[in-house]
């Protein structure tokens, strides 16, 4: 069953990708062993790039979502292809906070609130392009919104959740929406959905109630009409391979790898699926030469 779907207006004016990305991060969860408001910070960050990576255009390409800031999670960060799959990992998967002023989970208290977002996108060419703006909430939806107005000029809706079951920590559900006014989107169009706007519910609570992607851009867009782009299955998915953790352990350099063959045997253990790799002193050695 599809989870990620992109419509668009019948007039063309504005765009809406709607994800149900509890699959995702379940298995973020099972292979990270989150804590609550872990779980809803990294979750909310995966379903960011999802919904942003699905529109880059090369079958190669990839998106990069990188929050540095003072809060105790550290670094959190999520990596997504062209079609939406991702991956990532929080700095500090186990802090425990008390929830805030509106009884939710403080990902706020998390993440904090002095740093940045960054934005990656690796398109193929011989640069990467980098966006990077100061965080707003660290909600993280919020965050994405104003990337997309200071780095990109596109007037965004973005709405992420994550609902965690209190007590035995599982994900219940989780998802998000962007909503883009396309160029030249006249006042009329913009009316209208600053009305829509107003009635909008969470995410998480359509999601409860077993509403689809679909279903969902049509509960948040109700005054429009709209056609259907695409729509697809994504999920967690980790691109590590054997090949690829020793071009990164050439990369360290023969003094790095001099110091590596010390040792009978390196492991190097891929951040983002926990998977275990391991390399002789003879493989080591055979990277030098």
């Amino acid at each position: 069953m599809n989870n990620l779907i992109r419509m668009i207006t019948t007039d063309g004016q504005i765009s809406v990708i709607a994800l149900d990305s509890t699959n995702i991060v379940t298995e973020m969860k099972r292979i990270h062993s989150t804590s609550k408001v872990c779980s809803a910070a990294l979750g909310r960050l995966l379903t960011a790039a999802s919904l942003m990576g699905c529109s880059l255009k090369g079958k190669e390409d990839s998106l990069t979502l990188r929050i540095n800031a003072d809060g105790p999670c550290e670094s959190v960060l999520a990596v997504s292809d062209s079609s939406g799959n991702v991956r990532g990992y929080i700095g500090e998967n186990n802090i425990q906070l008390p929830l805030n002023e509106k009884g939710k989970l403080d990902v706020k208290g998390a993440v904090g609130t002095n740093g940045s977002l960054t934005v990656i996108k690796d398109l193929g060419l011989k640069e990467p392009y980098v966006g990077q703006v100061p965080l707003v909430s660290g909600e993280i939806a919020e965050d994405i919104t104003s990337y997309f107005a200071v780095s990109e000029q596109i007037p965004t809706v973005c709405a992420l959740g994550v609902l965690v079951d209190p007590d035995t920590e599982n994900i219940i559900c989780s998802g998000g929406f962007l909503i883009q006014l396309l160029p030249f989107a006249d006042d009329a169009v913009i009316d209208l959905l600053e009305k829509d706007l107003e009635n909008i519910q969470p995410v998480t609570t359509m999601l409860f109630e077993r509403m689809t992607p679909e279903e969902i851009c049509r509960k948040i867009l109700p005054s429009f009409d709209m056609d259907t782009l695409d729509s697809s299955f994504v999920e967690y998915k980790c691109t590590c391979s054997r090949e690829r953790v020793s071009k990164a352990l050439i990369a360290t350099g023969k003094d790095g790898l001099s110091e590596m063959a010390e040792d009978e045997t390196t492991e190097v253990v891929c951040n983002f699926c926990n998977k275990k790799y391991h390399f002789s002193r003879e493989e080591i050695l055979s990277f030098m030469k």
